[in-house]
């Protein structure tokens, strides 16, 4: 079911106990969801789409850190490689689920890039995010189901990322390519 009103505005504090609904909430195709966070991952800026869409105030997510806004159905071997990624100051894409204040989810195709300051220093992180197209969405998810099945399997959190970046890592081998290499054949394909 998909809902495209704004999500009503949570207390602050109350997404630590939120739990996913399977409501998916959707914005449209020339919308951008912007966010900005310091070398942390701590939010310091979000537009109006963000805030819409995810159903937080201003004031709920400067200050927070951008995890925030993770879906416990997002494989972490994908943000470890997004972190990876981007202390090697390297930009990302990726197809992101996000869990919104209300417990509503929506999908992204999020480009991420680390903000360099005058020295060329990591200075904070800037992410926009567009609305992905649902097949792309389909393609992704068997492999997303695998990452997370594999997390599952093991007792701890460090565990369980080693052990999903070691199966994403065997998928895109057997793929014949990187990761941005398959984003890349998912967003092309789906243009077509």
């Amino acid at each position: 079911m998909l809902d495209t009103r704004p999500a009503p505005q949570p207390a602050r504090g109350a997404h630590r106990t939120l739990r996913p609904t399977g409501v998916e909430r959707t914005f449209s195709a020339d919308e951008l969801i912007v966010s900005k966070t310091d070398p942390r991952g701590v939010i310091t800026y979000a537009n109006d789409v963000f805030l819409r869409v995810s159903g937080y105030a201003m004031a709920d997510v400067v200050g927070q850190p951008h995890n925030l806004i993770r879906h416990p159905d997002m494989p972490r071997a994908v943000f470890a490689l997004l972190w990876e990624t981007l202390t090697a100051r390297r930009e990302l894409f990726a197809y992101i689920n996000n869990l919104a204040a209300d417990g509503a989810h929506y999908w992204v195709l999020a480009h991420v890039t680390p903000s360099l300051g005058p020295g060329g220093s990591v200075v904070g992180y800037h992410s926009n995010r567009r609305k992905p197209s649902p097949r792309a969405i389909e393609r992704l998810l068997p492999l997303y189901d695998r990452l997370l099945a594999e997390e599952r399997r093991h007792p701890t959190a460090k565990a369980a990322v080693a052990a999903s970046s070691a199966l994403l890592a065997e998928v895109l081998a057997e793929h014949g390519g990187s990761y941005d290499e398959f984003i890349w054949s998912v967003i092309n394909r789906e243009e077509r």
